[in-house]
């Protein structure tokens, strides 16, 4: 046969290039599996990369984020102050102008009501000037945002009066106000200038 025919050197040059195109193909699978490792390490490092870079980006961002915030809350304190500026920023003059409205108060409940009659002219000229200038302060108050508080019968507030002394008074409820000595003002809701009160007690 064909295969007896053959001789020594024929066969083992087959099995040479046998073990050759084994030996090939072994090198080249390793070399693959080298290519393999190669990109498997680059893939590592890209996405170590890719991780540090997302956690910059968030620490970035959530930096922005609380830096955004807070120039809105400036921004919002800011607003309320002027406002608030705006609001209250006459309240040192108004103080001083209670004191005018105090002395016009003080003067038209000083003049007796029996001698304004038409045969004393001057003192009724002079009270009724008084009277329509006490009206017009007020006028001008209430515009401005100053209101009168004068709490006859309500029930005593501390934020709002000034209690100068306690009194038993028969009929009235304990805790309610019974006199009003000054009266007081609040300036846009904020009292400017607490009443001053006696207040009811128990008997």
């Amino acid at each position: 046969s064909f295969c007896l025919r053959t001789s020594p050197r024929l066969l083992c040059a087959a099995t040479q290039q046998k073990n050759t195109g084994q030996n090939l193909e072994e090198d080249q699978s390793q070399s693959q599996n080298e290519q393999k490792v190669e990109p498997s390490s680059a893939e590592k490092l890209l996405a170590e990369e890719k991780a540090r870079l997302e956690e910059q980006l968030k620490e970035v961002t959530d930096k922005y984020k609380r830096a955004l915030a807070d120039a809105e809350n400036i921004r919002q304190r800011s607003q309320k102050l002027v406002e608030e500026a705006k609001l209250y920023g006459i309240q040192s003059f108004c103080k001083d102008l209670l004191e005018v409205a105090d002395i016009l108060e003080k003067a038209t409940e000083s003049v007796p009501k029996e001698e304004i009659k038409d045969d004393n002219p001057h003192l009724k000229s002079l009270y009724e000037g008084l009277v329509m200038t006490e009206v017009q302060i007020q006028k001008v108050f209430k515009k401005h945002g100053l209101l009168r508080l004068n709490p006859v019968g309500a029930k005593f507030d501390p934020y709002e009066h000034e209690a100068l002394f306690h009194a038993p008074v028969e009929g009235q409820e304990p805790g309610t106000i019974a006199l009003v000595s000054k009266i007081g003002y609040k300036l846009h809701g904020r009292t400017l200038r607490p009443a001053l009160v006696g207040v009811v007690k128990d008997a």
